[in-house]
């Protein structure tokens, strides 16, 4: 069999694939025929194209470039798309408008790699003729970022969304609180930016380190990505996981008295919210606030790593839980998490957190199994939506390799490119009825060690790339098409200028990666 053609080594990996000869020569006269509800793809379409290409794509009843919305095709879901290139005209058609920026994205891998670059000015550029039908495997195809370690400007933001885009994810999982630092601005408790957006050092560095975000800068950030068919789910960390906001508001504590700092150590922090109710007045307000910003159905609250260890020994909250009928003190993190949990419910959201041991979610939650891959098919038995992060597979703040050039990572056996190809998001053995509740797998970078974007563009190529390809294709992992395809796409990379790890023949093998790290 011969080799593929490279411009249709495309990742993710399309549905069908059925190369047809000839090509289709795009000119500075080309235009863009946008059918009723296609407008917005064709806008994305000359905001990615016309500053790369220098192609203007204007808008025209005879456009040899065509998009169209077909109810006809609601067959290829919420996403799905079909694209058709001939000598003479493109087509592109969805069922819905987020399958026509999928399109997008797939007609920009068909140029050459130099179309995404703007680096060499050319008058024509050329497409292979093909036809493809392509519908992803999952609803959820997410990376989650961690901007409370270490902050990350919006502009940076936007690139995150772009890169993503590119590979058809589609959520932004925007990890903006923790011990370290609040980012998320709050017009009631303005102090959680002020003072808990601010911490001394990190790790005894000596370096202050601090940021914060406005709301105009995010509602930005949110049309941004909805522009590119990419939804921003917030996630503000609570009960534990809030050394920051106990910075400062200590009230909000179990040592109302205690002054505290933003915490300048990495791990898990024992300091927690209290569980009067001025803390449950504080929450919903500041979730007010979030979702005037954010308008993604899903809310992520975390509700991981929380120590109950100060609740124990308060006698405030060994009286709360007593007053509530639980067990002790260490039933108070379900109690907390049911409450926030039907808050949200109530204002048309759907609760988001974290998977841990010893400790169920209320079942209105949607839950992101990280810590062990039987806690995903424990939730999905138990009814909850589940999206699937186990770390051994999907965190990306690990090492890439054991070789000791590596830049410094998260502590614990490296993750490497094939093991996340590897990853399956719903396993084998698993019921209809289980695997039906699974949205998806996402990516996770923790970003305590990962200061500056080109780290985190080095931890997360090519490693995304593999989550893209298994989350959008499904079917079996084929990681030797996978590495071919992988190939010719770092050509794109190097366009858009992602210093991505290079491959390497250790890095394209499928060795075991060794011990599991510790949990961050």
């Amino acid at each position: 069999m011969p080799a593929p053609r490279p411009e249709l080594s495309l990742l993710p990996r399309p549905g069908k694939v059925s190369p047809r000869p000839g090509r289709l020569v795009l000119t500075r006269d080309t235009a863009v025929r946008a059918l009723p509800g296609a407008e917005g793809a064709a806008d994305l379409l000359r905001t990615l194209l016309g500053p790369t290409t220098g192609l203007p794509l204007p808008p025209s009843a005879d456009g040899r470039v065509v998009l169209a919305l077909d109810p006809q095709l609601g067959g290829l879901g919420e996403e799905g798309y079909g694209l058709t290139v001939g000598p003479q005209a493109l087509m592109l058609r969805a069922a819905r408008p987020d399958g026509l920026l999928r399109g997008v994205q797939t007609i920009r891998q068909l140029l050459p790699p130099e179309a995404l670059s703007g680096g060499a000015p050319r008058t024509t550029w050329e497409l292979p003729c093909v036809e493809i039908s392509d519908v992803p495997r999952f609803p959820w195809r997410g990376a989650m970022l961690d901007v409370a370690r270490h902050f990350q400007p919006v502009s940076y933001l936007r690139r995150y969304v772009d890169l993503m885009a590119l590979h058809k994810l589609n959520v932004l999982h925007l990890h903006l609180t923790d011990d370290q630092g609040w980012r998320m601005p709050v017009d009631a408790f303005p102090r959680l930016t002020s003072v808990g957006g601010r911490r001394a050092q990190s790790l005894a560095d000596g370096v202050p380190h601090a940021g914060a975000y406005t709301k105009a800068e995010l509602r930005d950030l949110v049309r941004h990505a909805r522009d590119r068919g990419v939804s921003v789910v917030p996630e503000i960390e609570m009960p534990g996981h809030v050394r920051a906001a106990l910075a400062a508001y200590p009230h909000l504590g179990n040592h109302p008295g205690r002054p505290l700092d933003v915490w300048t150590r990495w791990g898990v922090c024992d300091t927690v919210l209290g569980v009067h109710e001025e803390v449950f007045d504080f929450c919903r307000t500041v979730l007010e606030e979030v979702m005037d910003v954010f308008p993604s159905p899903y809310v992520h609250i975390g509700g991981e790593e929380c120590p109950t260890t100060e609740w124990e020994a308060s006698p405030a909250a060994r009286a709360r839980a007593a007053a509530e009928g639980l067990a002790g003190p260490h039933a108070l993190h379900g109690w907390f998490m049911g409450r926030i949990g039907s808050f949200l419910v109530e204002h048309g959201r759907r609760p988001t957190g974290w998977a841990e041991s010893g400790s169920e979610l209320p079942p209105e939650f949607t839950v992101m199994a990280w810590r062990d891959p039987a806690h995903a098919r424990t939730a999905a038995r138990r009814g909850h939506q589940v999206v699937t992060a186990h770390h051994r597979a999907t965190y990306l703040d690990y090492a890439q390799s054991t070789d000791p050039r590596e830049p410094a990572a998260q502590p614990g056996a490296p993750v490497p490119l094939h093991a996340v190809h590897a990853n399956e998001p719903v396993p084998h053995d698993w019921e209809p009825a289980e695997a039906s509740r699974v949205l998806g797998t996402q990516a996770q970078l923790w970003t305590e060690y990962v200061r500056t974007p080109d780290r985190i563009e080095y931890l997360t190529y090519p490693r995304l790339c593999a989550l893209a390809d298994r989350a959008w294709s499904g079917g079996p992992g084929d990681w030797a098409g996978f590495v071919e395809r992988l190939r010719h796409h770092t050509a794109r990379l190097d366009a858009l200028g992602v210093p991505y790890r290079p491959l390497t023949p250790r890095s394209l093998t499928t060795a075991a990666a060794g011990t599991a790290p510790t949990p961050r």
